[in-house]
């Protein structure tokens, strides 16, 4: 799928998440991004490879043409988290690609900025009881974050933005936890963003690249927020 992009993106980025229940590959070439996605929680591992293939196809663009590899860095599922960043890390070792990881919760905000939104409350069903949930303001843009990415239990939650003014809530936290919307009057719910997409990444990406964020492979890090899995648990690392 072809979409024009709204933002400037000039660099060649692969960007790819399998983080969530949805699974997305994006190219962007010349201005243009190219896209794929599917709602295929338990065949990631299978679709993101095709994915890659044919969004890079599309983009006619060679792997060794890509200027940097996005990926989805987390939070989400944690065997979700290990697919995207072993597969990244594949792709990236063969020629050598500089990579940069991008909040899911991010990608799901800058979706809903895209939409129109000035400020988002972007919250993931954790399970156990708790959400993964960030806040972010448009800047230029882009979406920014607003304080810290947090993992807690719903009635932790505290809002850091402008409660008179809109804001734009997205993600499965608000299915699991629907009393979340209470936070504030003003909030309006973005269904488009539930998940994060691949293509929503693009700009992210061009903006870190932008501002020095992008790293070799070795320095790749996956962001689980909880404590108790570690990237020393990824395959393939000592």
């Amino acid at each position: 799928m072809t979409d024009t992009s709204k933002k400037a993106i000039s660099l060649n980025i692969l960007a790819l998440d399998t983080c969530t229940e949805s699974c997305s590959a994006a190219a962007s070439h010349n201005g243009e991004v190219y896209s794929e996605q599917a709602d295929a929680p338990r065949e990631h591992s299978q679709r993101l490879l095709p994915m890659v293939k044919s969004v890079l196809a599309q983009a006619d663009l060679k792997l060794k043409d890509v200027d940097v590899i996005a990926y989805g860095r987390g939070p989400g599922s944690f065997t979700g988290i290990r697919i995207c960043t072993s597969i990244t890390q594949g792709l990236a070792l063969g020629q050598e690609l500089p990579v940069i990881g991008i909040s899911t919760l991010a990608a799901m905000a800058q979706s809903a900025i895209d939409d129109g939104a000035k400020q988002v409350l972007a919250a993931i069903d954790a399970r156990m009881g708790e959400v993964y949930w960030g806040q972010y303001i448009a800047v230029d843009g882009i979406a920014t974050l607003v304080n810290d990415e947090v993992v807690s239990a719903p009635e932790s939650i505290v809002l850091s933005l402008d409660v008179e003014q809109s804001i734009t809530v997205c993600g499965t936290g608000f299915d699991a936890f629907p009393q979340l919307l209470e936070l504030s009057d003003t909030m309006v719910i973005n269904e488009k963003a539930k998940f994060p997409e691949a293509k929503y990444m693009l700009a992210l990406a061009q903006d870190g690249v932008n501002k020095g964020l992008s790293t070799s492979v070795d320095d790749l890090a996956p962001v689980y927020l909880r404590d108790t899995v570690t990237w020393q648990k990824l395959p393939g690392r000592e």
